[in-house]
């Protein structure tokens, strides 16, 4: 089960888990890629969603003894397109489809994210369309994956246009049988 938020680069990128599982395990890692993968396909429509691990560097051998541990894994993954590593400066562009990395961190970049588009609207550059992605009213909420049906968790302070996007979300979700396609994923 993860937490993802979409369109935090280009049009489509999503960043998972972003605080359900604060410490994760390899194998957690490389299920969030395959359920962000999945995502991405079917209610982005991305064809051959890119994914990438969220590291400290490019280069495979690099990270803490749990990226280094969650690299292979994903290298060697045959449902997804992995990338490689990326950084943090990688998140806000577009050389990935969808960045896996531990809840924690996701919070903190979410969080991060958010108050982006704070300062930017204080300083009067809040209407570039770059910015409003990190508004939570235009994501409407969190998508839980990995769950049997649509599950989408709402900022504390949502309003009417987070709410109905939240729907759209949730509607995109079951006409793509999104649920049932990640069961499949995971028993086939």
């Amino acid at each position: 089960i993860s937490t993802v938020v979409p369109q935090l680069s280009g049009n489509t990128g999503l960043l998972l888990d972003v605080g359900m599982n604060l410490d994760c395990k390899p194998e957690q890692l490389n299920q969030f890629a395959i359920l962000g993968s999945l995502y991405s396909q079917h209610v982005l429509n991305v064809e051959n969603p890119r994914v990438g691990l969220l590291n400290v560097g490019e280069e495979e051998g690099k990270g803490n003894a749990v990226l280094q541990s969650t690299y292979p894994l994903l290298k060697e993954n045959s449902k997804i397109n992995f990338i490689g590593n990326v950084e943090g400066r990688d998140i806000f562009n577009d050389k990935v489809d969808v960045t896996v990395c531990d809840g924690y961190t996701g919070n903190v970049i979410l969080k991060l994210a958010e108050t982006v588009y704070d300062i930017a609207v204080r300083r009067n550059v809040g209407d570039d369309e770059y910015f409003h992605r990190f508004h939570y009213e235009n994501y409407g909420g969190t998508p839980v994956l990995g769950v049997a049906k649509p599950v989408i968790i709402g900022h504390g302070i949502s309003n009417d246009k987070a709410f109905m996007n939240m729907i759209v979300t949730a509607t995109k979700m079951i006409e793509s049988d999104l649920c049932n396609k990640i069961k499949e994923s995971f028993t086939a």
